[in-house]
């Protein structure tokens, strides 16, 4: 190993980064098949870590000899390090995010160390503006790169379409990522000129962000879950089935994934799609068994603006109650979420009247088709049973 005390330097920064982790587990609380990262780069710390490490040229004006292999060496045995305590706490090694982060910083490694090292980059760009250019050029590629694997791994985990999944990580780029990538540039700049001591100097301001980021994680997450409290009601008082809010938003949301909704359009329509019955609160006789899809339109439509009205009051996005109040209207009035949300709840109430048929889902696939002349819209529905054809998504048990 070349330069050993510059390897373990660097691998010691990378293990604080991975036991500092944000942590990518669901919130406690919020419904399977709801769940969000906490962050699209859990461990911030460690990714500039080893982003600064795969861009070092120099350390206190001495050139450095490691190459590419050496600096994924450091990264693995880095990354298994700080896992071990996840290990011994039962919760596993996110294999996922190390394969991640190994490739993009590989990509990073073999784009600059074999340039560098052959002095090739110095002879043909120098050590002014260009090379600052070279950099940025670098760093945008390895953004790229690495959204490109975060989306083939939510693919291959989710079974969602990629493009949605890629758009979601390139409009992350200019946050938690663009941090990472300066971040990670100024540190192997400044060891080049002030040594190895400029390492804690630099890991400061980004475990303060860490820590804000963290912080507002909690707050989104506690929004989540008091939501979906909300959403049950209807169920506690008797006026839907048990679990079907969270069951119309868990499919509603892979439906979304399918149509190319990303970002905030998902949440806002998650948000919408479990709060979708709350206008039957204001009913002096429950619909039987909450099933509004049977309703006569005008009734549909006298429930879905009683439940807007009760959303605007909750404080969400007033897009939610929006998609709320439209659910019953024609699909061709309707914005995407709302044709969304009326097809899937039309669905989950259907298929569970048949429940005890064990054909009952397709007859409720069937009736939305028969139903696409003007209640569904025709792309929706397709779009849902090419969900349920690849087994939909793992709900919450009743109640």
């Amino acid at each position: 190993m070349a330069q050993p005390g510059t390897a373990l330097a660097f691998g010691v920064l990378i293990t604080v980064g991975e036991l500092t982790r944000c942590g990518a587990r669901p919130g406690a609380g919020v419904p399977s098949g709801l769940e969000e990262p906490r962050s699209r780069e859990p461990a911030p710390l460690a990714a500039a870590g080893a982003l600064a490490y795969a861009l070092l040229g120099e350390c206190a004006g001495r050139p450095t000899t490691h190459g590419a292999a050496q600096i994924v060496a450091v990264v693995v045995a880095a990354a298994l390090v700080g896992a071990v305590p996840q290990v011994a706490r039962g919760r596993g090694v996110a294999l996922d995010q190390v394969t991640r982060r190994v490739l993009t910083v590989g990509f990073a490694a073999v784009c600059f160390q074999p340039l560098y090292n052959s002095g090739e980059l110095l002879r043909t760009v120098g050590r002014g503006h260009y090379y600052a250019l070279f950099l940025l050029v670098l760093l945008v590629m390895t953004a790229l790169c690495d959204a490109v694997l975060a989306a083939l791994l939510l693919r291959a985990r989710t079974g969602h379409p990629y493009g949605p999944l890629l758009r979601d990580q390139l409009r992350a780029l200019p946050g938690i990522g663009s941090a990472v990538c300066a971040t990670g540039a100024v540190m192997a700049l400044a060891v080049a000129v002030a040594g190895l001591w400029a390492l804690p100097v630099f890991c400061v301001p980004l475990l303060l962000t860490q820590l804000s980021f963290r912080r507002y994680a909690t707050v989104r997450d506690t929004y989540r879950q008091t939501i979906a409290s909300l959403a049950r009601a209807t169920e506690i008082a008797g006026y839907t089935s048990p679990g079907h809010a969270h069951r119309v938003a868990a499919l509603s949301r892979a439906v979304g994934r399918e149509l190319g909704l990303s970002g905030p359009d998902l949440t806002v329509l998650e948000y919408a799609a479990l709060m979708h019955d709350i206008g039957q609160l204001s009913l002096v006789d429950p619909v039987p068994e909450g099933a509004t899809a049977r309703l006569p339109e005008a009734q549909q439509r006298r429930i879905a603006l009683l439940g807007g009205a009760v959303v605007r009051q909750t404080g969400v996005p007033a897009a939610v109650a929006v998609v709320v109040e439209r659910q019953a209207d024609p699909y061709h009035e309707q914005p995407l979420p709302a044709r969304i949300v009326r097809a899937v709840n039309a669905y989950d109430e259907l298929s569970r009247e048949g429940a005890e048929n064990p054909d009952g889902a397709l007859c409720a696939l069937e009736r939305l088709r028969l139903g696409t002349a003007r209640d569904y819209h025709p792309n929706v529905v397709e779009s849902l049973a090419r969900v349920l054809a690849r087994g939909g998504v793992t709900g919450p048990a009743p109640g």
